[in-house]
Parts: C-alpha cells; structure tokens; sequence
C-alpha cells in the first residue's frame, strides 16, 4: 500500500465494510419508500435535512478529535484513524492519491453500528420514520464525508462536483483551505462546512479542549505527526 500503517487486512476489512454499508443503506431506504404513507412523506425531507446537518456537525468533532488528541500508536483508534489525519497535515494532497476503498473504508466501519441501529426501529408512526430516516442520511453522508473532502483538496474535479462546491452542497475547497492554514486549529466540520462559521465564532473546539485539559491532564496536539 501507498502510506505506512495502511495494511492489506485492514484494506480487507474496509472493503467488507463498504459491501455491508450498501446492503444496509439498500435495505432501509427501501423500508422506508414502501411502508411511508403520502400524507407522512414531508417528514422525510425535513429528517433528511436535520441528518445532513448532523453529519457536518460529527465531521467536525470527529476531525477535532483525531487532529487533537492521542497519536499514531494509540491503540485501536492510532494506526487506522489517527494516523490518517495526522498524515494529511504533513502531506495535505496525499488524500487525493488515495482510491475510492481507502478513502471512504473507514467511513464505512463507522457508519455500519448506526444503520444496524437504525434497521430494528419501528416504522409505523412518525417518530419512527424520521429517526430512521435522520439515521439513514447522518450515515449516507458520513460515509461521503471523506471523499467531499477528497474532492476539495483535487485541482481539478469533476463538472458536477465543481456545481455542488459553488452550491455550498458539499466542502467548497476555497472554504476548507482555511483549516488547512497556520495555525491549523479550526473549521474542522468537512462534509458541507456550514457549520463552521458558528463553531468558530464561539470558540468552540477551544472551549472543548481546556475543558478535557481540566478533566485529564491530556495535551491537545501533542502526539506524533503534528500539523505543520
């Protein structure tokens, strides 16, 4: 493989990951298109809307999280998560080297837990098909989060994909450049960005930080790999 850590069982399991996210997203979406009556179909819609926005909220702690604390040989999380960002801030372009397996594989593992939820909640009232719909799209777009932000760091992307980033629909690469410039500790939110400006102006990743630093001691972006 390309990058250091990124071994042929891990490429393995996310591949498995991919093939178990589609069936799972596959088989909820059609639940929900056969037992959704007309008079209920607003809601779907409306839970898409609150799960895309979710999904650009999660982007950005989980971004946080990783650029923030622990390091590469942290177990578990280290060589398969933390590394991979760490490694973007040395070489921001290396995302762009990456296929479509070890770009969106990771997504997928993490995304596989919430549709497994999301298949045993009961579709026979309201509340049920906005929380699997809510689910649904969070994780549709969790799993699209990374290439989003594969595509904003491509000199040249696709036609469609250069109309959603002008449309704000998804990571404009001018808009993330911002995180990408010193000192590296801010607009972390990578599927859609707009909920960047209001995170930056209450200083909330900051305010996070001197919270844990209370609570454990830890130092924020002390582990290897740090930004440049």
């Amino acid at each position: 493989m390309t990058d250091a850590g990124y071994t042929p069982a891990h490429r393995t399991l996310e591949i498995a990951g991919i093939a178990i996210f589609a069936a799972l997203a596959v088989w909820l979406t059609w639940r929900l298109g056969t037992t959704t009556p007309p008079n209920h179909a607003w809601i779907i819609p409306v839970a898409a809307i609150a799960g895309y926005i979710a999904a650009d909220l999660m982007s950005g702690i989980v971004h946080w999280a990783f650029d923030t604390w622990g390091s590469a040989d942290t177990p578990v999380l280290g060589a398969s998560f933390i590394r991979p960002f760490r490694e973007h801030h040395v070489d921001a372009a290396s995302i762009t080297r990456h296929d479509f397996v070890e770009t969106n594989g990771n997504s997928s593992l993490a995304s596989i837990p919430v549709l497994l939820a999301a298949s045993f909640v009961p579709l026979d009232g309201m509340s049920g098909r906005f929380a699997v719909t809510f689910l649904l799209v969070t994780s549709l777009a969790v799993f699209a989060t990374n290439q989003f932000h594969k595509w904003a760091h491509t000199e040249q992307p696709g036609a469609l994909v250069r109309v959603l980033q002008r449309c704000r629909l998804i990571l404009p690469r001018d808009h993330h450049l911002i995180h990408h410039a010193a000192p590296y500790a801010t607009h972390y939110c990578i599927t859609t960005g707009w909920l960047n400006p209001l995170l930056h102006s209450i200083d909330f990743h900051r305010r996070l930080e001197r919270i844990i630093v209370i609570v454990t001691g830890a130092e924020p972006r002390g582990g290897s790999l740090k930004h440049r």
